[in-house]
Formats: structure tokens, sequence, C-alpha cells
């Protein structure tokens, strides 16, 4: 499992940097919602869920943490969020955990769906089921 990286273009003059996110520009989808984890306490691992439907792209805009993906048929990698300038994408049916966060990390989450607690598969034995059972369509 390759992870998607979106890089972030960086606007700015001699007063400072500006990143301006566009839907259906910079991030590949209409935007339904935003949330943002901080605060997080040392050895903490977050996420440990997939979402059957929601496609989201993870930003780090202060600090880092460390995103653990699988896609539940044997795909798995890890990936360092550092720079406000760079976005994970992480699309629906991808396992997740978030680790190794600085103590001052703020990680922004974009979301293209509403919050839906009917969404989330916290199993993972479940979560690599569905996966499998998934039907996967060949590429070019």
């Amino acid at each position: 499992m390759t992870p998607i990286l979106l890089e972030f273009q960086i606007r700015g003059d001699e007063r400072g940097s500006l990143i301006a996110l566009e839907a259906e520009r910079d991030v590949p989808f209409e935007v339904k919602r935003v949330y943002y984890i901080f605060g997080t306490q040392s050895g903490v691992i977050r996420g440990r869920h997939a979402h059957r439907n929601l496609t989201q792209v993870a930003v780090c805009v202060h600090g880092a943490c460390t995103f653990a993906l699988d896609n539940g048929r044997g795909g798995r990698c890890e990936i360092r969020l550092d720079r406000p300038t760079r976005g994970l994408l992480i699309e629906s049916m991808t396992w997740r955990e978030m680790a190794d966060f600085s103590s001052d990390c703020v990680l922004m989450i974009l979301a293209n769906r509403n919050y839906d607690p009917n969404d989330y598969l916290f199993d993972y034995a479940k979560f690599c089921e569905a996966a499998t059972s998934m039907q996967i369509e060949p590429g070019p």
C-alpha cells in the first residue's frame, strides 16, 4: 500500500505564509466536515478504526504524528506527517491509527461527509473480513 500525499502550495509574502485549501481543487472532494485533534498525551494511539464510506485528508498543521494505514488485504504503510504543506489522503475502507504525536501536534481532518456513527468499523477482524469481500475493480 502506497500512501497518497497531497502537496499544498504556499502563498504569502514577507509577512508570512498562507495555505488555502479549496474543495475539489486542493482537496479531491467537496468538504462537508472539518475537525482537529490537539493536546494528545504522550504514548496515546488514536484512530484504530476504518470508515465504510468516508474519505478524508489529514494535515498536521503544527507539530507531527505518524499514521499507519491498512487496506485489510495485506497492504500496510506508515507515514510521518510533519509539515503543514502536505496532506494525507485516506480513502474509505482504510484502517487508520495515529501515534507518536509531538506535544505541540495539531492534526486537522477534512472529510467528504458529515459525521455518521454507523460509518465506523472499530473491530479490525471485521474490517479485514469486509475489505477482503469487497469487489475490487481492475485497474487500467
